[in-house]
Formats: structure tokens, C-alpha cells, sequence
């Protein structure tokens, strides 16, 4: 077998310092490989499905498609003429927006559009909501100034009724500054100068822009906590008033045939008993339907549709003594890919929801039953698809404010740091991490939150762990996913212990750690193979170790799994590969970039993925 490969450290350590230069990515990629669903986008209503799942009106529209665009100075103000169009929601690097441009920290990047707004439409109030644009947005309404946001990956709005005009035509404005990798602001892997494992800047609106049009008297927030174990859910209303004579009714259906209702007063919690409950898992993903109606004595003044799950997600112990994953009581081995959710012409931005879906089902047919999605967050609509599959997802925080010294060995004092972060950047990431978890909380599929990984940016880290086990319960949280390892005594912080290793699976001693942590292999593999015609650039791709062949792969692949089989019994609970699909130059992916090839046969690995399984 003929192969070529580096060390881990000595990868790491190479792209850590810039050093590994012969496979510098361009910065914007003009020509990039297409996925198959690229020449389906309209470019005149890109992704016109409805955006928030967990939340639905019927009044509302998709504001996707052609906007004017600008890049200006940062600080000169307004645009008097623009730049072109671009189109929303692709963020202005990529392919997808029709621009293909850099933008920087000296730069800002404008957007403008005329939008319509009836009569019948503004009887109530009008809200303009943002799935996410990266970084510091400032949202302008016929010229006013409307609100500003900081954060890329949350969602979030504004009630713009008191800024529209007379007449039907209204200006929507946003200003976008983005510093990237110069600013301490989460920002995964992106880097004004790709190369390695770190990608193309994204700036930007790259979800869905939308307008709904709701009473003046609203819901606002709906928070939904299933209990496995009693079969009810609990639900936390908000509305945008504190008026105590309002009332709220939850009415759970199952199927379309109601199963349970309540009715309670507004600002109180409600529990709804589901009567003979199904579980949610991964062979059977049952989803409750719920509608949810604000009440002003008989009277409906708002409805919204919701959906939620019942599952459980903790620790057991099994005949050793280890601590294992469970999910409804029940023992299960997770394994999944590494999953980054970038695409060749879209960058953050998947072409189509076809596509968002595509990776997950890929994955569940290839055989795994998680999903890490690693240092970025997906549109509301990709958990949903999660959802309905049944398919655990481990959710990472995206990092920034990197600098910090990596280890990776456990209780080794003088090289491993945690970051020593001003007061601005440690609010920002608290700020936004405190955002991901509220936007996504009621997704059953997240059942891990991950705050860190392999050290970038780390810091307080029992402190952000501790916050993010007490904010929500519900879940197990890694708190440093492959370092750095934060002791309390023999114990890190969070529920899990995880370990990074390329290519070949290892894991944490049992005998010393099994007992009061969860062992996880949080990243291996990273097996590469550049498939000719499917890669970001022609030469200079690389994997942790690289194959010619794709018999060559799957050989080495059986291997890393049978000896991934065999630290199971030991007291593994988990592995994740490196990864679901190549990303800009590099090749590990068990997809092409593109996702037109699938470099490994299907049956082949779901095969080997069910011996995992077994008991």
C-alpha cells in the first residue's frame, strides 16, 4: 500500500505557524468545483422554504434573491451608488452570491433592497428576522437606523413597524463588518489567508432575510423540555407583553389526531401529559405536532405550530463500571463524522435545502448515527432534518480568539493554556454561545454541546463548562474536545473526556478514567484521497494520510475499524471520523467537495459501522 503521511503533531504544528505553504488556498475562489444542486438555485428566490421550524406563521415572506451591494471603506458611511447585485442569502465570497469578492476588516460590506409592505400586512406589526450574518450588522429602515447585532451565527430581528413609510415601498438597509481572523469574534475556521485545515472568510448575510407579519399582541419565544420519564413536556410561553390576563393553550397531536391539551396562565409554565408515549430514536424519530394559541379570554390574538420530541439523554454505566452514552436508558455507542457544513459554491451557505438534507441522509446511509458539526452552527432547517431522520447531533461552539497553547496529554502542567481573553472577547463568546444554545434548545437531535476544541481560544474553561451543564441540564456537554484538559482533582470539567488521534484510534485509560468520565475519540482518521476533477484546486491537497486509490482507502479504512471495535469493549463510547466530505484542499472527506463522489462504497461501511453497534 503506498501512502503518504505526516504525523499529527507535525501537521499540526505546520498549520498552526503557516508554515505548510505549498497548498495556500486562493483567498476567493472565482472557478470552484459545483455541487449537483448549484444549477437549481434561482437566483430570484434562493431557499423560499420557511425558515424557523420550531416556530411557524402563515404570515410571512422570503425577502431571498437580488439585492444591491456595496464594499466601502469602513467608517465612510452609506453607499450613494452600488456595487452590483448579490445574491441573498450567499455570503459575498462564494460563487452562489454572484460576486466572488474579499471584503476585510478595513472594509465594510452594504446591502439595499425595496421591499413591498401592504396595508393588510402592517394591521399588526411587522418583524424583518435574520437567520445569520457574520459578524457586527447594523439594520437601517428608509434610512433610519433600526438596531444593530453582533454575532454570526445566532438569529435574530427587529420590530420594524414604527420605521415604515406611507405608501408600499420601504428600504431595508444593512451594514456588515466582518475582521475575521483579526478580530477576537467566534469565527470557526476561517482565515483571510486559507490554507490547510482553515478556509475562506465568509461575510455577511448567509441565511435567510424574512419578514412576518404578526398581531400587535404576539408569542415571541417558545422554550420546550421533554421528560422522557413522566412522558410530558414542559413549555415556557413568552409574548411581548406582561399583560396577566392572557392566557395560552398547548394542544399536542400526534399524526393530526390530538393526544393531549392544556391551558394555562400567561407566565406560567405548562406541563402536558402525553398519554401513552412513543419515544423519539434513531430507528423511529417520532415527532410530536403542537399548536400554540395566546388567548385574551375565548379569544385567539396568535397561533403558532411547533414540534418536539420525547428522548432522554444521560449516562449509564455498563457491567464494568464505565460510563457510556445513553438515549431513552438505553445504551448506544455513538459514531459519526466531522462534519464542517461547507460547500464549494456556497461556502457557509448550502445551494438548495435538497442539499442541507443531502449530507444527513448521506450519513445515515453510510451507517452512523451522529453527526459532530464542528465549530460552526447550521440553519434552523438543518436540524430539523436532523430531526426527522433520527440522527444525534454534537453541537461545538465556534472558536475564536485563538493564540493559546494546545496539549493534549492529560494532567501535564506548563504548555497546555487556557486564553487569556479581555473582557470584551470573553462577553462576546459568552454572549453568542448563550445565543446557540437558546436558538437551537428545543431541537431533539442536539444531545452534546461542545464549548471547546483542541484548545483554540479556551478559556475559564470549568467555568464556561459548569455555565453550559446548569443553563441546560437536558444535555452532556465536552468541554474540551482533544484539549486543553482543565482537572478538578482526577475529573475535567464537563461529562466527557476526549481525545484527538490521526489516523489510528486510541482512547483514554479505562482503569484511570472510565469510572467518572465518558472516553471519547473525539477526531481520527483523516484518510485522503484527491479524486481528479472533484478537488477545490488541481495539486497540493492533502489528508493526514493520503491513498491513490480507492481500494487502497477502504482497506485502511477496515482496518481503523476493526481496531476501533476493539476499544469498544474496553471502554470507548464514542469516535468521530475525520470526515463527511473534502473542504477546500483538503481531502479526508468520505465525500468529494462537490458531493458527486462517494469515495468509499455505501454498503461496504454500513456494513462495518453496524458491527460497531453490537453489544
Amino acid at each position: 500500500m503506498k501512502t503518504k503521511s505526516l504525523s499529527f503533531f507535525n501537521f499540526i504544528l505546520m498549520f498552526l505557524l503557516g508554515s505548510y505553504s505549498p497548498s495556500f488556498a486562493q483567498q476567493i475562489n472565482t472557478k470552484p468545483i459545483l455541487s449537483p444542486w448549484a444549477e437549481n438555485v434561482d437566483s430570484n428566490a434562493p431557499h423560499p422554504e420557511y425558515p424557523r421550524p420550531q416556530m411557524v406563521r402563515g404570515s410571512w415572506r422570503n425577502l431571498n434573491g437580488q439585492w444591491d451591494y456595496a464594499i466601502l471603506e469602513k467608517g465612510n458611511g452609506a453607499p450613494v451608488t452600488f456595487d452590483g447585485k448579490i445574491t441573498v442569502p450567499f455570503p459575498v465570497e462564494s460563487y452562489l452570491s454572484g460576486v466572488t469578492k474579499a471584503v476585510g476588516a478595513e472594509k465594510e460590506l452594504w446591502y439595499d433592497k425595496v421591499i413591498q409592505v401592504s396595508n393588510t400586512e402592517r394591521k399588526g406589526k411587522v418583524l424583518l428576522h435574520f437567520g445569520a450574518v457574520d459578524w457586527e450588522s447594523e439594520v437601517f429602515v428608509n434610512g433610519k437606523s433600526v438596531g444593530k447585532h453582533q454575532g454570526g451565527y445566532d438569529p435574530f430581528s427587529f420590530d420594524i413597524t414604527d420605521f415604515l413609510a406611507k405608501g408600499v415601498d420601504q428600504k431595508i438597509t444593512v451594514r456588515v463588518w466582518d475582521p475575521s481572523d483579526k478580530g477576537p469574534q467566534p469565527r470557526g475556521k476561517q482565515v483571510n489567508q486559507p490554507r490547510g485545515i482553515w478556509y475562506t472568510p465568509v461575510t455577511g448575510i448567509w441565511q435567510t432575510v424574512w419578514l412576518e407579519f404578526v398581531p400587535t399582541t404576539y408569542i415571541t419565544h417558545i422554550k420546550t423540555t421533554p421528560d422522557w420519564d413522566s412522558g410530558t413536556f414542559q413549555f415556557s410561553i413568552n409574548a411581548n407583553t406582561s399583560d396577566p390576563t392572557l392566557t395560552y393553550k398547548i394542544t399536542a397531536m400526534d399524526k393530526g389526531v390530538k393526544v393531549a391539551e392544556s391551558t394555562e396562565g400567561f407566565g406560567k409554565e405548562s406541563i402536558l401529559k402525553i398519554p401513552n408515549p412513543i419515544s423519539w430514536s434513531l430507528e423511529n424519530p417520532h415527532l410530536y405536532d403542537f399548536e400554540i394559541s395566546l388567548l385574551k379570554g375565548k379569544k385567539v390574538i396568535d397561533k403558532v405550530t411547533s414540534y418536539g420530541a420525547l428522548r432522554k439523554v444521560s449516562i449509564v454505566y455498563d457491567s464494568k463500571g464505565m460510563q457510556r452514552f445513553a438515549l431513552n436508558d438505553q445504551e448506544v455507542f455513538h459514531y459519526g463524522p466531522l462534519d464542517q457544513g461547507w460547500w464549494p459554491d456556497g461556502l457557509y451557505t448550502a445551494p438548495t435545502d435538497e442539499a442541507l438534507a443531502f449530507d444527513i441522509i448521506k450519513t445515515k446511509e453510510l451507517g452512523f448515527n451522529m453527526i459532530r458539526k464542528h465549530v460552526k452552527v447550521e440553519p434552523a432547517r438543518w436540524y430539523y432534518h436532523c430531526d426527522k431522520m433520527g440522527i444525534m447531533v454534537w453541537q461545538d461552539m465556534p472558536s475564536g480568539d485563538m493564540g493559546n497553547r494546545w496539549e493534549q496529554k492529560l494532567g501535564v502542567i506548563g504548555k497546555g493554556t487556557d486564553r487569556e481573553r479581555t473582557p470584551e472577547s470573553e462577553a462576546i463568546y459568552k454572549k453568542e454561545w448563550k445565543a446557540i444554545i437558546d436558538a437551537n434548545y428545543n431541537f431533539p437531535s442536539i444531545v452534546v454541546w461542545v464549548p471547546f476544541n483542541e484548545a483554540w481560544g479556551q478559556f475559564k474553561t470549568h467555568e464556561i463548562s459548569d455555565w453550559t451543564k446548569s443553563y441546560d441540564p437536558t444535555r452532556l456537554v465536552n468541554s474540551a474536545s482533544g484539549g486543553n484538559f482543565e482537572l478538578k482533582g482526577a475529573k475535567i470539567a464537563g461529562d466527557i473526556l476526549d481525545v484527538h488521534n490521526y489516523p489510528d484510534p486510541v482512547m483514554p485509560s479505562a482503569e484511570l478514567f472510565g469510572k467518572i468520565q465518558i472516553l471519547v475519540l473525539g477526531e481520527f482518521g483523516g484518510l485522503g484521497l484527491p479524486v481528479e476533477g472533484h478537488t477545490w484546486q488541481e495539486k497540493d491537497n492533502w489528508g493526514y494520510q493520503s491513498f491513490k486509490s480507492k481500494e487502497e482507502l477502504l482497506d485502511r479504512y477496515k482496518i481503523l475499524m476493526k481496531d476501533l471495535k476493539d476499544l469498544i469493549p474496553m471502554g470507548l463510547a464514542a469516535a468521530v471520523y475525520t470526515q463527511t466530505t473534502d473542504v477546500e484542499i483538503e481531502t479526508n472527506g468520505i465525500l468529494t467537495y462537490d458531493r458527486k463522489v462517494i469515495k468509499m462504497p455505501v454498503d461496504v461501511l454500513k456494513k462495518l459501522h453496524s458491527e460497531l453497534y453490537k453489544k
